[in-house]
C-alpha cells in the first residue's frame, strides 16, 4: 500500500465558524501553509480578528510565546474564492450539517482540485459513504472529526467510509498524532463512536426520570459521587442543549432503523417543546436564574449510630468490590467475620446487603430481607451510595444497613426499587454499547476506550470499566435487565457474552490467580 505523508501538506479549512477556525488555527500552528475560507468573507475576517484578540491574551498571560504567535499568523491566510484552494492537499470542510451543502461543496472542489486531494469532512454524524457516493475519487473523501473546542480537545475521529482509502486514512492518523491530538479510527456508521456509544449515558438517566425513582439533581450527585463522571447527564443535556442533543438522539435513532437502545425520552421531548433548552434558555433541568443553578442537591443527613459494634458476616470472594471490603476492615465500630460463599454478601442481623447485578428488588426478592445497593468506582473516598430494599425490610433492617454505612462514614442514599440502580446499569450499557460496536467492527476496544475518554471526558473507556467491574458482572446487569424490563434495548450483546465466556478480562483472571 502506498504511503502518503501530510506532515507538509498544504491545508484549506472551509467554514469559519468556531469549529472551523479553530481547526486552521491548529494546521497553522504545527507550520502548515493554511487557507481559511467562508462563503461569508465578512465571517472569515471577524473569525481572524477574533483570533487574533484571544491568541495575543494567551502571550500575555505567558501561555504563548510571541515567536508561536507570529509564525501562526504567518501561516494562516484567507481565501476569497474556493479557486484559491486549488493547490491545498487538505481541505477540512467545517458548514452547515446537511448532506447536500457537503455534496455540493465537495463536488466544486472536484472540478478544481488535482485528484490527490483530500476532502475531509468534520461532521459529527452524517455518514462519509453517502457523502462520497457523488464525489470523484470517492476514496479520499474521509471523515475528520474534531471536538469543540478544537485547539483544547484531545479527540480526533478519523472515519473512514466504504470506499475511503486505507492509506489516507493511515496518512490523517499519523498527521494527527503530530498535531498532538489523540486519533482514533472508525467506521462510517450513525454516530461514529462517540455520539453512539454516549447514548446510554443520558437514555438511562431518562428512564429513571420516567420512572420517578429519582429527582435531576439526585442523579446528577449521584453520577459524579458513584461513576466519577465529571458531569451528571441532566446538568451535561443543559450544557449541551437539550435541543442539540435530542436532536442528535433522534438521528441516531432513525438512522439505525428505529433500534430500540437509541429511542428517545419523553422526559426530553417534553423540555425542548417548552423551549427548556437548558443553560442557553435559562431554563432546562436547572433554573439558571438563580446562582448556583436551582434546585441544588444535599446528602440527607444520618443519625445512626451504635454503642456497641456492629457485627457484620462478609460471604463471598467480592474480587471485584476489593476496595469495599478495605472500608469495612478499616471501620472501627464495625465487627467483620468472613465465610466462604459462592454468593457475595453482607450479613447484618437478619438483612442480606448485596451489590445490584440488575435484580429488582422487589420482584426478585418480594419474600426476602434483601438491600441492594450501587456500583462505586472509588471506595477509599467514597461518601455516599444508592441503596434500595425488598418489601420485606422492616424499618430495623433499614437502621442496621445505616449502621454498616455510618461505621464507613458512606452515606446510604435510600432510592426507590429500580434494576441495577444508577452508576452500575448505566455503566453496563455503556459497555454493551461499546461492545456492539467492536462486534460490528465500527472501532477497536482501544480507540474506542479513547474516544470516550478524550471526547466525552468519561473517567475510563467502557472495557476499562468492564475489566474493573467484571465482564460477569456487566453480563448479568443485563441478563436481569432483559429478564425484567422485557424490553431490547437492554438484550446483551454477543460480544460481551463472548468476553465473559473467555474468562472475563485480564484483571478477573489475576484477582483469582491472587486469591
Amino acid at each position: 500500500m502506498q504511503q502518503i505523508n501530510l506532515q507538509q501538506a498544504k491545508v484549506a479549512v472551509i467554514g469559519a465558524g468556531t469549529m472551523g477556525i479553530g481547526i486552521a488555527q491548529l494546521a497553522a500552528m504545527h507550520g502548515h501553509h493554511t487557507y481559511i475560507f467562508d462563503a461569508d468573507a465578512g465571517k472569515t475576517r471577524q473569525a481572524l480578528e477574533q483570533l487574533a484578540v484571544q491568541l495575543g491574551r494567551r502571550v500575555q498571560a505567558g501561555k504563548m510565546t510571541q515567536q508561536l504567535f507570529d509564525s501562526t499568523f504567518a501561516h494562516l491566510k484567507a481565501a476569497d474564492a474556493l479557486q484559491q484552494l486549488a493547490d491545498a492537499d487538505l481541505i477540512v470542510e467545517a458548514v452547515v450539517e446537511k448532506q447536500e451543502v457537503k455534496q455540493r461543496l465537495f463536488q466544486q472542489l472536484a472540478e478544481i482540485c488535482p485528484a490527490h486531494a483530500i476532502f475531509a469532512s468534520n461532521t459529527s454524524s452524517i455518514s462519509i459513504t453517502a457523502i462520497a457516493s457523488v464525489i470523484p475519487h470517492p476514496e479520499r473523501v474521509v471523515g475528520l472529526h474534531f471536538f469543540n473546542p478544537a485547539p483544547v480537545m484531545k479527540l480526533v475521529e478519523i472515519i473512514r467510509g466504504l470506499k475511503t482509502s486505507c492509506a489516507i486514512a493511515d496518512a490523517l492518523f499519523a498527521l494527527m498524532a503530530s498535531w498532538k491530538k489523540v486519533p482514533v479510527t472508525a467506521k462510517s456508521t450513525p454516530g461514529f463512536i462517540v455520539n453512539r456509544v454516549a447514548r446510554p449515558y443520558y437514555a438511562e438517566a431518562f428512564r429513571a426520570l420516567q420512572e420517578n425513582v429519582t429527582a435531576p439533581e439526585q442523579l446528577d450527585f449521584i453520577m459524579r459521587e458513584c461513576g466519577r463522571f465529571a458531569m451528571g447527564p441532566c446538568e451535561l443535556t443543559d450544557l449541551i442543549g437539550q435541543d442539540v442533543n435530542f436532536s442528535v438522539t433522534q438521528s441516531v435513532y432513525q438512522e439505525f432503523f428505529y433500534e430500540p437502545r437509541y429511542r428517545p425520552s419523553l422526559i426530553q421531548k417534553e423540555l425542548v417543546d417548552a423551549g427548556c433548552l437548558g443553560r442557553k434558555s435559562g431554563q432546562g433541568f436547572y433554573d439558571y436564574s438563580q446562582t448556583p443553578p436551582a434546585p441544588q442537591y444535599a446528602l440527607p443527613v444520618s443519625y445512626a449510630k451504635s454503642a456497641a459494634k456492629l457485627k457484620v458476616l462478609v460471604k463471598g470472594g467480592w474480587l471485584h468490590s476489593q476496595g469495599l471490603i478495605q472500608r469495612l476492615k478499616q471501620a472501627s465500630h464495625i465487627e467483620l467475620s468472613f465465610a466462604e460463599s459462592p454468593k457475595d454478601e453482607i450479613c447484618i442481623g437478619a438483612v442480606s446487603l448485596r451489590l445490584s447485578l440488575g435484580e429488582s428488588a422487589a420482584i426478585d426478592y418480594a419474600d426476602e430481607k434483601v438491600a441492594l445497593m450501587d456500583w462505586h468506582a472509588d471506595w477509599a473516598n467514597a461518601k455516599a451510595l444508592p441503596v434500595t430494599a425488598s418489601a420485606c425490610c422492616a424499618q430495623e433492617d433499614r437502621h442496621a444497613v445505616d449502621l454498616l454505612f455510618a461505621g464507613m462514614h458512606v452515606m446510604p442514599i435510600w432510592s426507590k426499587d429500580h434494576a441495577g440502580l444508577y452508576a452500575l446499569r448505566t455503566i453496563a450499557m455503556l459497555v454493551n454499547e461499546g461492545c456492539e460496536a467492536v462486534l460490528h467492527n465500527v472501532a477497536s476496544e482501544q480507540d474506542i476506550d479513547a474516544a470516550m475518554k478524550y471526547g466525552v471526558n468519561y473517567p475510563q473507556g467502557p472495557f476499562e470499566w468492564a475489566e474493573k467491574i467484571g465482564y460477569s458482572i456487566i453480563l448479568q446487569t443485563l441478563e436481569n435487565m432483559y429478564r425484567i424490563y422485557g424490553e431490547e434495548r437492554y438484550r446483551p450483546s454477543i460480544y460481551l457474552r463472548r468476553k465473559a465466556a473467555s474468562g472475563q478480562g485480564q484483571q478477573e483472571q489475576q484477582l483469582k490467580a491472587a486469591g
